[in-house]
């Protein structure tokens, strides 16, 4: 097993030359296979190793990163300046095979559920990678002009200087993006869209981009669910396999048909501060048999202020905000009764010595889930420092979210269903 042995990135898989028999299994129907970003199979698999200390270092920086985007959407009142445009601030951790175009060309592209737009390289684009999308072979390419209804719909929108094409402008960590707004076909899986909307990029700076585009899964206009919205329903689940199964196997699941039937169900919140958000109620934490104590308003869902829990597929460890993780880390803390507590970058609840965990239930409305061992602690390569992989949220006036990230969601099914307003969690095997 690689260093990078808990960093959760999963990928579907390619079917380049020379690659491991099992990559070249095709997607069925409407499930994706997904796998980790550094399996036999991945083409984004890292030329240098780090240790698992530099490792964890990055991607708790990286989930810093995205949490300061994630309290920047906030509807109309955004702290983020406007002029640059939406800040996006860290590649999401999932990838998703698409094909692009007639006839089709397969990129790899980085699925994000707090996400809308897609983006895309595309040929002739200053700064993007190797790998782009070829519009000028494709059929069914097209630009979008300004008058289109969906050049209302992006970020910091504008024209180019014939007024036949709409552009908008974004930041992505320390990366900028131009992108023409377009549309082509967009297969997944079996399933192909006919006149998809998104952004042909034309210009990037700085090196936060995913390689080969963005695919959004939130709730906004243009993101999948609403431009798939006859074919999906809008609905989708996903399950991420934890990092030490096999092969690193999972699946995208796409519509309602092969949802799973047992499945425990809470309800699926919109927060109009933050329109694009999946957001639960949590109403609870329980620490082994101590449901924890909590202030009510560090955990409530607020439509006002855009405060609540969210369940977010790119950051890897769960954030609280401050007064209820800290009770969680207290009462954690005392179950465990270890005296020797050290620190590891953001990480303040760390052992050098063998512990046994408690569980930890989030108790949402109608549901609690129970997360065991695997789903909470992060071990050393040598298993010589183990942490609780969660910690507190960005101290800042605008992050008012609790973000129940990826970590915490391996090994279960997790369904998106929201004609019928509501979140599922099945635990399974993701394997």
């Amino acid at each position: 097993m690689k260093t990078h042995i808990f960093s959760l990135v999963f990928f579907l898989f390619s079917v380049a030359q020379g690659l491991n028999p099992k990559c070249e299994t095709q997607d069925q129907g409407s499930n994706l296979q997904v796998f980790h970003i550094y399996s036999p199979c991945s083409p984004f698999k890292p030329s240098k190793s780090l240790s698992w200390e530099e490792d964890v270092l990055q991607t708790q920086a990286k989930d810093q990163a995205r949490l300061q985007y994630l309290s920047s959407l906030v509807a109309k009142k955004s702290v983020v300046p406007i002029a640059s445009g939406r800040q996006i601030v860290q590649s999401p951790t999932y990838i998703v095979r698409a094909s692009i175009g007639t006839p089709p060309q397969t990129l790899l592209m980085a699925m994000d559920t707090s996400n809308d737009a897609a983006w895309i390289p595309c040929t002739g684009c200053l700064g993007c990678s190797s790998t782009v999308f070829d519009n000028a072979k494709s059929t069914t390419f097209q630009s979008l002009g300004c008058q289109a209804p969906q050049c209302k719909q992006v970020q910091n929108p504008s024209c180019d200087g014939s007024g036949n094409t709409c552009i908008f402008n974004m930041t992505y960590g320390g990366s900028t993006i131009a992108a023409n707004l377009s549309q082509d076909t967009f297969t997944l899986a079996n399933d192909s869209v006919s006149s998809y909307t998104f952004g042909c990029l034309q210009k990037t700076t700085g090196n936060s981009v995913p390689p080969q585009g963005l695919l959004g899964l939130g709730r906004g206009p243009l993101s999948l669910l609403s431009q798939t919205q006859d074919m999906y329903q809008s609905t989708f689940s996903y399950c991420l396999p934890n990092f030490r199964s096999a092969n690193f196997s999972g699946s995208l699941r796409l519509g309602p048909v092969g949802q799973p039937v047992r499945i425990k169900y809470t309800p699926l919140l919109k927060n109009p501060r933050r329109p694009s958000l999946y957001f639960v109620n949590l109403i609870g934490i329980r620490i082994g048999n101590k449901v924890v104590d909590i202030p009510p308003s560090a955990i409530a869902f607020n439509p006002t202020t855009g405060a609540g829990t969210i369940i977010d597929s790119g950051t890897v460890f769960t954030r609280l905000v401050e007064p209820a993780y800290v009770a969680v880390r207290d009462e954690f803390r005392r179950r465990v009764k270890v005296a020797n507590v050290t620190s590891l970058g953001g990480f303040d609840t760390c052992y050098t010595v063998p512990i046994v965990a408690p569980t930890i239930t989030f108790m949402f409305t109608s549901m609690n889930v129970t997360l065991p061992q695997d789903n909470l602690l992060i071990h050393s390569t040598a298993g010589s420092i183990t942490c609780l992989a969660m910690a507190s949220a960005p101290d800042n006036v605008n992050f008012v979210l609790n973000v129940i990230a990826n970590m915490q969601q391996q090994n279960h099914r997790i369904l998106f269903d929201v004609p019928n307003s509501r979140l599922g969690v099945a635990r399974k095997l993701c394997t």
